[in-house]
């Protein structure tokens, strides 16, 4: 959703990396840059104004003037200001003191407002509440049939005493839905109601009459994320027109550019409280401002990457598999199809590995990732007797030749999958042991983490004026810049460079053989 205005705004911070000190010129020109980026995504002109506008104010201010790194205190500025016109904080649903909690839906049709209701419901569900879907679109051709459907699919009943089809009263089903749920103990009710392809008073009306009948907890605002700027004139009629309190974003999955996301809460002073982003009725959460916003500077998201794999993974499970990595030929191809399987919970690799920090970069391999090889490797394994998968030594060529047929596949491919098993599992064992790769540590938290066994060769004990470096590339970085910071110090330049800049972490990264994007670890 958001690639085009993150890579934009990266190629800008390009342009700052090394900079000592900010002229005038480079503040102007990394906000016409930012503004530029703004457009492209389709955000709005007013929005678009004033955070260029508060960017600039900032830049030119005593926390970039007197900072040690002027280029990644405009990345804080921007990222806070992103998390700003996001929003702020994340908020929350109000709950009813007493008696079912009623959260309607508005907006347009197509916008997606059946299936957000059944994401929503399973999402309540989670939470340890009791939700009822309510069918009050009946002008829709099939939408209380389509709820019916979804409410199955996430396990939630469904009330719909009106067929729909253009029959049925909206505003009567909506009041009667509440004396069920009291009836039937639901404490939360979600109505789903009736969209038009166009704002028109007909909509506003019907959206107004069931509001009125049943006094809703929250109205949620719920706008297609890829009609561009058409959202933010949609959303402020609907504001206008019926009211609401927060915005559940659709369809974040698109190619869309995105400026509606960043538009809406400025606009309409309502924030976006959920945000969807696929087919599946999992594929739905809390829209976090500063998760999103970290995610469009290409900072990653491990919040929600570590939220979702704790719902995915079986620790009892995981804990088993780490123990066995600690043995040697312990973890074996079974162990490893268990593991796959619980990472394919999480979702697509490409969603998986886009929450990572620094992966803008390799978005066109994301995106040309083929998500059918997991389901190719799971065949292979699969096709493997529980012998086979215990010991895969045992697989000579009769048997690779049983399995590739089995699966499918090519022997080659077996052959292959095979090959790499092994090698990875030397690799981790070597870390979970505590030998690791060359000059890094253990795996923290497996037995045997922190061992010497395989690591980086230590220096002789006794020789004099030889200091002990660190085996680990990150760690002997920051020793040596720490060891440059305290000798300028120590010079009367407490910057470590004779400018007064900060300690070169570039050059740090090219004396160690390591890539210069390493130097932003090293940070």
């Amino acid at each position: 959703m958001f690639a085009t205005l993150s890579d934009r705004l990266a190629d800008t911070f390009k342009n700052l990396r090394g900079k000592g000190r900010l002229s005038e010129a480079d503040i102007d020109a990394t906000a016409r840059e930012i503004r530029i980026a703004l457009l492209e995504a389709d955000v709005a002109l007013p929005v678009v104004k004033e955070f260029v506008g508060a960017v600039k104010e900032r830049a030119r201010s005593e926390e970039v003037s007197g900072a040690l790194n002027p280029a990644q205190q405009i990345i804080k500025i921007v990222h806070e200001e992103l998390v700003t016109v996001l929003g702020g904080e994340t908020r929350r649903l109000r709950y009813a003191k007493s008696g079912p909690t009623v959260i309607m839906l508005a907006g347009l049709q197509g916008a997606g407002k059946t299936t957000l209701a059944a994401k929503l419901a399973l999402w309540l569900k989670e939470q340890d509440k009791t939700p009822m879907l309510v069918a009050a679109d009946l002008q829709r051709p099939n939408a209380v049939q389509q709820l019916q459907v979804n409410g199955e699919r996430a396990g939630v009943p469904v009330f719909a005493p009106s067929p729909g089809n253009g029959t049925g009263d909206p505003v009567e089903v909506a009041r009667a839905s509440i004396e069920e749920a009291r009836r039937k103990l639901h404490d939360v009710v979600i109505i789903d109601t009736a969209g038009r392809l166009g704002v028109d008073q007909t909509l506003m009306q019907q959206a107004a009459d069931i509001r009125d009948a049943v006094q809703p907890d929250e109205v949620l605002f719920v706008v297609d994320a890829m009609i561009g700027q058409d959202a933010v004139t949609t959303a402020q009629a609907f504001l206008d027109g019926v009211g609401f309190d927060g915005v559940v974003l659709t369809k974040l999955d698109g190619d869309a550019r995105g400026g509606a996301a960043l538009s809406i809460r400025s606009i309409t002073g309502k924030p976006v409280m959920f945000a969807s982003s696929g087919e599946k009725m999992t594929d739905f959460d809390t829209f976090h401002p500063d998760r999103m916003a970290s995610r469009i500077l290409d900072m990653g998201d491990m919040l929600t990457l570590i939220e979702q794999a704790e719902k995915a993974f079986d620790s009892e499970q995981s804990m088993k598999a780490a123990e066995k990595l600690a043995t040697k030929g312990g973890f074996t191809l079974e162990d490893f199809l268990q593991q796959m399987m619980q990472i394919r919970k999480l979702g697509s690799m490409t969603k998986i590995m886009g929450m990572l920090p620094g992966m803008g970069q390799f978005r066109d391999q994301l995106e040309n990732f083929d998500e059918r090889e997991i389901d190719r490797i799971q065949a292979i394994i699969q096709s493997m007797t529980p012998a086979e998968r215990e010991n895969p030594k045992i697989i000579d060529g009769s048997r690779r030749a049983r399995i590739a047929k089995g699966s499918g596949r090519q022997v080659s491919d077996v052959n292959q999958l095979v090959d790499r098993f092994f090698e990875a599992r030397k690799m981790m064992e070597s870390m979970a042991r505590g030998g690791g790769m060359p000059g890094m540590p253990g795996m923290p938290g497996l037995p045997g983490a922190g061992g010497k066994r395989g690591g980086a060769k230590q220096p002789a004990k006794g020789k004099k004026g030889k200091k002990r470096v660190s085996g680990n590339p990150a760690k002997a970085a920051q020793q040596k810049a720490a060891e440059q910071a305290a000798a300028a110090e120590k010079a009367g330049n407490p910057f470590g460079n004779p400018d007064g800049a900060e300690v070169d972490y570039e050059k740090a990264a090219e004396q160690l053989n390591l890539p210069k994007d390493f130097s932003q670890f090293l940070k």
